[in-house]
């Protein structure tokens, strides 16, 4: 009997084997098998890391709503409470004075409790401080709500950015560091559809609700800590090693990169370490030149943020329009939301920009935009006020203003503050940028309505265009490009003599962000 032969029919009606072809496919399987793995944990990474970066953000809707919600409120409050304008513009700027009392706290608390725990605190101060002010009798009990609530908004502020610049991976960093911005943003629509929504109640009550609703997004801070893990940055600094290695490695997509992002992070624990240990405070007071020009690009581009008039364009809205024409309480309010909707859907187009784009194109076209509708809201009101046109435009020009902030101004401010510093000094020189960003605020807000009855609505604006363009210089001339590098490697940007290597630092840095962008 003669069997068919192996490879060929041979007449027996079954197919032809090969071994190997056989060996191949199952490779081809093993093969196809990592590649599933991979792809999962990848998918898995990016979940994980962008839900911490929403949790760390829910502070900064406390933020916002505040800033959205006050400008509606504080018509019924004077009314209930019989405050004066005075008291209208320290109620309302206090807030930005006194978080800067909470952002000076968070500095130096975050590095001793840890980033995660300092964003519980901010929460449960501000919550103390909402409550208050929700059943205040008088303009003084208002205050002291006011006061916590300022402290629990400065921690909070200062916080967030930092904390989720340190767990993002590189090539997501911008867009996930935008986030706080978002969540401002958000804050600050949902305080204008409050003060419509609860403005046809009685005087002593809508304002009382206005406020009170505040506490709710805090409430979730609490379900937020059992999701979010611990920087793991500050854990190194601590010499948890092992906790901040498990942390990268669900925040990471490969394993080299989570062995490399430690590497880097121990090597700059080290350098802090082993140099001459000196009070962070005191190297701040008298920094070397490279921390100088961090200092300088950090705190600078905080306050003009905020000189520009950002805050007097959104706590005063109201105001502005009605210098516009419009009287109608209701009919303001319900523009202030548009105000609100425009100023939320550009930040979330910055949001995808970001890292793509860059932060310094995206600050070229903010800064520029902001200076031609501040100037053209300016014209608008000092010449065509009190008719349609003056109304349409006015409001085109204010909702172009917040649009061209949240493209750049809003988010880029946060994302650089949080990068440019070396680790030992993160924390707290983050936090004396978010005081300089809330003194600015702060001025701005309590001084709007005084200098505005001086020199004209119209001039205030007008002097707020001319600090615009100022901040176009201050980009061009001192602020980096930080996109596609990670936390150590722009640290290297500022120290001295890096410019000799910037073209082979750069290379490197292009070839991984190309690498990563790919796989995200």
């Amino acid at each position: 009997m003669t069997l068919p032969a192996v490879g060929n029919d041979g007449g027996s009606g079954f197919p032809a084997v090969s071994v190997g072809n056989k060996r191949n496919k199952y490779q081809r399987m093993d093969s196809d098998a990592e590649v599933t793995r991979e792809d999962h944990h990848r998918s898995r990474s990016r979940k994980y890391v962008m839900a911490c970066a929403f949790f760390a953000s829910l502070n900064n809707v406390l933020l916002g709503y505040d800033v959205g919600v006050m400008s509606g409120a504080v018509l019924f409050i004077q009314q209930d409470l019989n405050i004066t304008e005075v008291q209208t513009e320290v109620l309302i700027g206090s807030l930005s004075i006194i978080s800067l009392f909470g952002s000076l706290a968070g500095g130096r608390t975050s590095d001793s409790i840890g980033r995660k725990w300092t964003m519980a605190l901010a929460a449960l101060v501000f919550q103390t401080g909402a409550a208050i002010m929700a059943v205040a009798p008088s303009f003084e009990v208002l205050m002291i709500g006011r006061t916590f609530a300022g402290i629990g908004i400065g921690l909070g502020v200062m916080i967030a950015p930092v904390y989720i610049a340190e767990i993002s991976p590189t090539v997501a960093r911008g867009f996930l560091t935008s986030f706080p911005e978002i969540f401002i943003n958000l804050g600050i629509l949902l305080g204008y559809v409050s003060n419509y929504a609860f403005s046809g109640l009685s005087v002593h009550i809508s304002w009382r609700i206005m406020l009170a609703v505040g506490i709710l997004p805090s409430v979730f801070i609490g379900f937020a800590l059992c999701v979010i893990p611990e920087s793991p940055r500050w854990l190194v600094l601590k010499g948890q090693v092992d906790r901040a290695r498990e942390v990268l490695m669900k925040t990471n997509e490969r394993d080299d990169e989570v062995e490399e992002r430690l590497a880097e992070i121990q090597l700059a624990a080290a350098k802090t370490e082993g140099g001459e240990e000196r009070p962070v405070w005191r190297e701040l007071l008298s920094p070397s030149p490279a921390v100088r020009k961090m200092l300088i690009v950090g705190f600078g581009i905080q306050c003009f943020q905020q000189i520009t008039g950002i805050d007097a364009t959104v706590y005063y809205s109201p105001e502005i329009l009605k210098e516009a024409g419009i009287q109608d309480e209701t009919k303001l309010l319900a523009a202030t939301v548009a105000v609100g909707i425009t100023k939320t859907l550009f930040i979330l187009f910055a949001t995808f920009m970001i890292d793509s784009v860059g932060r310094k194109p995206l600050l070229y076209v903010s800064t520029i935009g902001m200076t031609l509708c501040l100037f053209s809201l300016s014209f608008t009101l000092t010449f065509l006020g009190q008719g349609t046109l003056g109304i349409a435009l006015a409001l085109l020009f204010v909702c172009g203003n917040v649009a061209f902030f949240s493209i750049g101004m809003g988010p880029v401010c946060w994302v650089l503050t949080s990068e440019i510093f070396p680790l030992r000094l993160r924390a707290q020189a983050s936090a004396l940028g978010a005081v300089g960003n809330r003194v600015c605020s702060g001025i701005v807000a309590m001084s709007f309505l005084s200098v505005s009855r001086a020199i004209t609505v119209g001039g205030t604006f007008f002097v707020f265009s001319l600090v615009s363009a100022l901040s176009v210089i201050f980009v061009y001339m001192l602020v980096p490009e930080t996109s596609g590098k990670s936390l150590e490697q722009i640290e290297l940007m500022f120290q001295d003599g890096i410019e000799r290597k910037g073209g082979e630092v750069e290379l490197g840095d292009a070839e991984r962000l190309v690498r990563k962008d790919q796989e995200f």
